[in-house]
Protein backbone atom coordinates (compact mmCIF):
# COMPACT_ATOMS: atom_id res chain seq x y z
CA UNK A 1 0.00 0.00 0.00
CA UNK A 2 1.12 3.68 -0.40
CA UNK A 3 1.03 5.99 2.56
CA UNK A 4 0.97 9.43 2.99
CA UNK A 5 1.48 11.51 6.02
CA UNK A 6 -0.44 14.83 6.15
CA UNK A 7 2.04 16.35 8.74
CA UNK A 8 -0.23 18.91 9.64
CA UNK A 9 1.03 23.00 10.28
CA UNK A 10 1.14 23.10 13.58
CA UNK A 11 3.05 19.65 13.69
CA UNK A 12 5.02 21.07 11.51
CA UNK A 13 5.79 23.81 12.47
CA UNK A 14 5.59 23.92 16.74
CA UNK A 15 5.70 19.57 17.11
CA UNK A 16 7.90 17.75 14.57
CA UNK A 17 8.85 15.08 16.75
CA UNK A 18 4.94 14.19 16.40
CA UNK A 19 5.25 13.87 12.65
CA UNK A 20 8.75 11.74 13.11
CA UNK A 21 6.81 9.83 15.93
CA UNK A 22 3.98 8.79 13.37
CA UNK A 23 6.58 7.51 10.66
CA UNK A 24 8.40 5.33 13.50
CA UNK A 25 4.99 3.86 14.74
CA UNK A 26 4.28 2.84 11.55
CA UNK A 27 7.43 1.54 10.01
CA UNK A 28 7.45 -0.21 13.43
CA UNK A 29 4.29 -1.97 11.94
CA UNK A 30 5.92 -2.43 8.19
CA UNK A 31 3.86 0.59 6.37
CA UNK A 32 6.40 2.85 4.64
CA UNK A 33 5.41 5.96 4.63
CA UNK A 34 5.78 9.16 2.42
CA UNK A 35 5.87 12.49 2.28
CA UNK A 36 4.92 14.45 -0.07
CA UNK A 37 7.12 18.05 -0.30
CA UNK A 38 4.12 19.23 -2.11
CA UNK A 39 1.81 19.68 0.99
CA UNK A 40 0.80 23.02 2.94
CA UNK A 41 -1.86 24.26 5.35
CA UNK A 42 -5.39 22.24 4.37
CA UNK A 43 -7.49 25.38 4.96
CA UNK A 44 -8.69 25.07 7.92
CA UNK A 45 -8.06 28.49 9.53
CA UNK A 46 -9.45 30.19 6.54
CA UNK A 47 -11.79 28.29 6.08
CA UNK A 48 -13.06 28.60 10.32
CA UNK A 49 -12.46 32.36 10.10
CA UNK A 50 -15.05 32.93 7.08
CA UNK A 51 -12.37 32.98 4.36
CA UNK A 52 -14.17 30.47 1.92
CA UNK A 53 -12.29 31.78 -1.07
CA UNK A 54 -9.24 31.56 -0.15
CA UNK A 55 -9.36 27.74 1.53
CA UNK A 56 -10.26 27.14 -2.14
CA UNK A 57 -6.62 27.05 -3.49
CA UNK A 58 -5.70 25.14 -0.84
CA UNK A 59 -8.05 22.37 -1.17
CA UNK A 60 -7.17 22.22 -4.81
CA UNK A 61 -3.06 21.89 -3.69
CA UNK A 62 -3.45 19.60 -1.02
CA UNK A 63 -5.96 17.27 -3.78
CA UNK A 64 -2.74 17.33 -6.06
CA UNK A 65 -0.16 17.22 -3.22
CA UNK A 66 -2.20 13.44 -2.03
CA UNK A 67 -3.11 12.35 -5.41
CA UNK A 68 -2.47 8.39 -5.83
CA UNK A 69 -2.06 7.51 -2.25
CA UNK A 70 -3.94 4.61 -1.01
CA UNK A 71 -4.34 6.14 2.32
CA UNK A 72 -3.42 9.79 3.88
CA UNK A 73 -2.58 9.23 7.66
CA UNK A 74 -2.88 12.77 9.76
CA UNK A 75 -2.14 12.79 13.47
CA UNK A 76 -4.73 15.17 13.68
CA UNK A 77 -8.76 15.31 14.40
CA UNK A 78 -9.27 18.41 13.72
CA UNK A 79 -7.28 18.51 10.09
CA UNK A 80 -8.42 15.23 9.08
CA UNK A 81 -12.42 16.54 9.87
CA UNK A 82 -11.07 19.47 7.79
CA UNK A 83 -10.50 17.03 5.07
CA UNK A 84 -13.14 14.86 4.91
CA UNK A 85 -16.13 17.56 5.96
CA UNK A 86 -15.19 20.28 4.12
CA UNK A 87 -12.50 19.43 0.98
CA UNK A 88 -15.47 18.47 -1.20
CA UNK A 89 -17.58 20.69 -0.58
CA UNK A 90 -15.40 23.43 -1.25
CA UNK A 91 -14.02 21.78 -4.60
CA UNK A 92 -17.38 20.13 -5.74
CA UNK A 93 -16.04 19.87 -9.47
CA UNK A 94 -12.88 18.66 -8.15
CA UNK A 95 -12.60 15.09 -8.25
CA UNK A 96 -9.69 14.39 -6.92
CA UNK A 97 -10.12 16.21 -3.82
CA UNK A 98 -12.86 13.72 -2.99
CA UNK A 99 -10.89 10.80 -3.74
CA UNK A 100 -8.47 12.24 -0.86
CA UNK A 101 -10.97 12.79 1.37
CA UNK A 102 -12.36 9.44 0.95
CA UNK A 103 -8.67 8.07 1.61
CA UNK A 104 -8.65 10.27 4.57
CA UNK A 105 -7.62 9.08 7.85
CA UNK A 106 -6.44 10.16 11.23
CA UNK A 107 -4.12 8.32 12.88
CA UNK A 108 -6.55 5.44 15.51
CA UNK A 109 -8.81 5.32 12.63
CA UNK A 110 -5.66 3.84 10.18
CA UNK A 111 -4.38 1.51 12.96
CA UNK A 112 -7.24 0.46 14.36
CA UNK A 113 -9.56 0.59 10.73
CA UNK A 114 -7.00 -0.16 8.41
CA UNK A 115 -4.41 -2.36 10.06
CA UNK A 116 -6.58 -3.79 12.74
CA UNK A 117 -4.28 -3.61 15.57
CA UNK A 118 -4.61 -2.24 18.82
CA UNK A 119 -1.21 -3.18 20.44
CA UNK A 120 1.34 -1.89 18.52
CA UNK A 121 4.21 -2.88 20.77
CA UNK A 122 4.90 0.45 22.55
CA UNK A 123 6.35 1.53 26.42
CA UNK A 124 5.34 4.15 28.18
CA UNK A 125 5.77 3.31 32.27
CA UNK A 126 3.76 6.32 33.29
CA UNK A 127 0.14 7.36 34.57
CA UNK A 128 -1.62 9.22 31.64
CA UNK A 129 -5.05 10.99 31.45
CA UNK A 130 -7.13 11.08 27.68
CA UNK A 131 -8.85 14.02 26.50
CA UNK A 132 -10.92 13.95 23.76
CA UNK A 133 -11.06 16.73 21.39
CA UNK A 134 -13.55 18.07 19.69
CA UNK A 135 -13.01 17.14 16.19
CA UNK A 136 -12.00 13.55 17.02
CA UNK A 137 -14.97 13.02 19.46
CA UNK A 138 -17.89 14.95 17.69
CA UNK A 139 -16.51 14.96 13.93
CA UNK A 140 -14.66 12.07 13.43
CA UNK A 141 -16.63 9.98 16.15
CA UNK A 142 -13.49 8.12 17.06
CA UNK A 143 -14.81 6.57 19.90
CA UNK A 144 -12.83 4.14 22.03
CA UNK A 145 -10.23 3.61 19.12
CA UNK A 146 -7.78 6.41 21.23
CA UNK A 147 -8.43 4.45 24.48
CA UNK A 148 -7.89 0.81 23.28
CA UNK A 149 -4.32 1.61 21.69
CA UNK A 150 -3.57 3.14 24.82
CA UNK A 151 -4.96 0.12 27.12
CA UNK A 152 -2.94 -2.02 25.13
CA UNK A 153 0.42 0.36 26.16
CA UNK A 154 2.69 -1.77 28.31
CA UNK A 155 3.79 0.33 31.61
CA UNK A 156 1.04 2.74 30.77
CA UNK A 157 -1.84 3.22 33.73
CA UNK A 158 -4.94 4.86 32.47
CA UNK A 159 -6.40 7.46 34.45
CA UNK A 160 -9.68 8.71 34.55
CA UNK A 161 -10.53 12.61 33.03
CA UNK A 162 -13.47 14.33 35.05
CA UNK A 163 -15.42 15.71 32.43
CA UNK A 164 -13.64 14.51 29.46
CA UNK A 165 -15.68 15.73 26.73
CA UNK A 166 -15.71 18.79 27.86
CA UNK A 167 -14.26 21.24 25.15
CA UNK A 168 -10.75 22.82 26.00
CA UNK A 169 -11.66 26.11 24.97
CA UNK A 170 -8.95 26.28 21.65
CA UNK A 171 -10.81 26.09 19.03
CA UNK A 172 -8.70 27.52 16.73
CA UNK A 173 -9.53 31.07 15.82
CA UNK A 174 -12.10 30.98 18.79
CA UNK A 175 -9.05 31.12 20.96
CA UNK A 176 -8.11 34.63 19.69
CA UNK A 177 -11.59 36.13 19.13
CA UNK A 178 -12.68 34.96 22.59
CA UNK A 179 -9.97 35.06 24.41
CA UNK A 180 -11.51 35.62 28.08
CA UNK A 181 -13.94 32.21 27.38
CA UNK A 182 -11.34 30.36 25.87
CA UNK A 183 -8.74 30.92 29.11
CA UNK A 184 -11.67 30.29 31.34
CA UNK A 185 -12.89 26.94 29.21
CA UNK A 186 -8.81 25.91 29.52
CA UNK A 187 -8.82 26.84 32.99
CA UNK A 188 -11.10 24.20 34.05
CA UNK A 189 -9.95 21.80 31.61
CA UNK A 190 -6.27 21.92 33.17
CA UNK A 191 -7.59 21.70 37.01
CA UNK A 192 -9.54 18.60 36.02
CA UNK A 193 -6.62 17.19 34.52
CA UNK A 194 -4.42 17.85 36.89
CA UNK A 195 -6.52 16.26 39.73
CA UNK A 196 -6.42 13.15 37.77
CA UNK A 197 -2.88 12.49 39.30
CA UNK A 198 -1.39 11.72 36.16
CA UNK A 199 2.20 12.80 35.24
CA UNK A 200 0.87 13.21 31.08
CA UNK A 201 -1.87 14.13 29.50
CA UNK A 202 -2.40 12.75 25.82
CA UNK A 203 -4.62 14.29 22.80
CA UNK A 204 -4.87 13.24 19.44
CA UNK A 205 -4.75 16.80 18.53
CA UNK A 206 -1.41 19.07 18.86
CA UNK A 207 -3.26 22.22 19.01
CA UNK A 208 -5.21 21.63 21.87
CA UNK A 209 -2.18 20.03 23.54
CA UNK A 210 -0.67 23.55 22.51
CA UNK A 211 -3.68 24.90 24.74
CA UNK A 212 -3.48 22.61 27.16
CA UNK A 213 -0.24 22.94 27.80
CA UNK A 214 0.01 26.88 28.46
CA UNK A 215 -2.76 26.95 30.93
CA UNK A 216 -1.27 24.21 32.99
CA UNK A 217 1.99 25.78 32.96
CA UNK A 218 0.21 28.75 34.33
CA UNK A 219 -1.50 27.02 36.65
CA UNK A 220 1.83 25.44 37.97
CA UNK A 221 0.43 22.11 37.51
CA UNK A 222 3.05 19.00 36.90
CA UNK A 223 1.12 17.45 34.08
CA UNK A 224 2.90 17.17 30.35
CA UNK A 225 0.91 17.02 27.50
CA UNK A 226 1.95 14.45 24.97
CA UNK A 227 0.39 13.57 21.66
CA UNK A 228 -0.85 9.97 21.36
CA UNK A 229 1.48 9.12 18.16
CA UNK A 230 4.78 9.72 20.80
CA UNK A 231 3.29 7.53 23.06
CA UNK A 232 2.63 4.62 20.72
CA UNK A 233 5.89 4.99 19.10
CA UNK A 234 7.42 4.58 22.54
CA UNK A 235 9.72 1.22 23.35
CA UNK A 236 11.69 0.36 26.13
CA UNK A 237 14.93 1.26 24.23
CA UNK A 238 13.68 5.05 24.35
CA UNK A 239 13.26 4.61 27.97
CA UNK A 240 16.81 3.22 28.99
Amino acid sequence: MRVALFVTCVNDTLYPRTGRAVVTLLERLGVRVDFPAAQSCCGQPQFNTGYRREAEPLVRRHAAAFAGYDYVVTPSGSCAAMVRDHHPRLAPRDTAAAAVAERTYELTEFLVDVLGVTDVGAYYPHTVTYHPTCHGLRALRLGDRPRRLLAAVEGLRLAELPGAEECCGFGGTFAVKNAAVSAAMGADKARSITATGAAAVCTVDSSCGMHISGILARQGSPVRPVHLAEILAATKETHR
